[in-house]
């Protein structure tokens, strides 16, 4: 479990890095915004880095797999998808698991790393909403409803919410009711009548 957090928050700082060199026509304060939140994720993966040291293991030891890079590489044309789907979607989930991971370390006599898991999911809030901010900033760009776009690519992707959902976090980062009510959550079916569970789960 270290080592899969490790590898996200590796990919945590390319992905924020690749945003400041990615996208261009873009107010000054948006490269201020991602190389900081790069700073953070830098810290986040250090502080997993060292508790793996501390088990004998290394960052690379283990399997990681590509899927948020996959997500870098699919919305690296268009600001909106980009917000929508990294830290709106990948990141925000990120507040949704974080505490129950935290619980279980400590459930397994792991108060270390529960401590590290909870402090990235404290610092993750304001990433996320930086990723709010800059994707209703894109939707106003170019004349998009943020609420209908988002909820729009996650049916076009096949993308849901599978429980558990941290609903006052989101709250807290952005997302609004509509929005939360409507995502595609595991366990309904779609609008085209197939099930959920055939969607691509992150």
């Amino acid at each position: 479990m270290l080592h899969a957090l490790a590898h996200i928050e590796a990919n945590a700082v390319n992905l924020a890095l690749d945003a400041v060199h990615r996208f261009d026509a873009v107010p000054v304060g948006f490269a201020g915004d991602w190389l900081g939140v790069a700073v953070d994720e830098v810290r986040h993966f250090r502080w997993v880095e060292g508790r793996l040291r501390e088990f004998g293991v290394a960052y690379g030891d283990l399997a990681g797999h590509d899927g948020l890079w996959s997500m870098a590489r699919s919305t690296a044309h268009d600001l909106v998808e980009r917000m929508a789907l990294v830290p709106r979607f990948l990141e925000a989930r990120g507040l949704d698991v974080g505490p129950p991971m935290a619980d279980a370390f400590e459930g397994s006599g792991d108060a270390e790393s529960a401590a590290i898991v909870r402090r990235i999911t404290v610092e993750e809030e304001p990433h996320v909403a930086l990723g709010d901010r800059w994707f209703r900033w894109a939707c106003s760009e170019v004349g998009l409803d943020p609420t209908q776009t988002y909820l729009r690519l996650l049916r076009e992707r096949r993308l849901h919410l599978a429980p558990p959902v941290n609903v006052d976090a989101r709250r807290r980062v952005g997302f609004s009711d509509d929005e939360l009510t409507a995502a595609p959550r595991e366990g309904r079916r779609g609008s085209d009548g197939r099930h959920p569970r055939t969607a691509r789960r992150i």
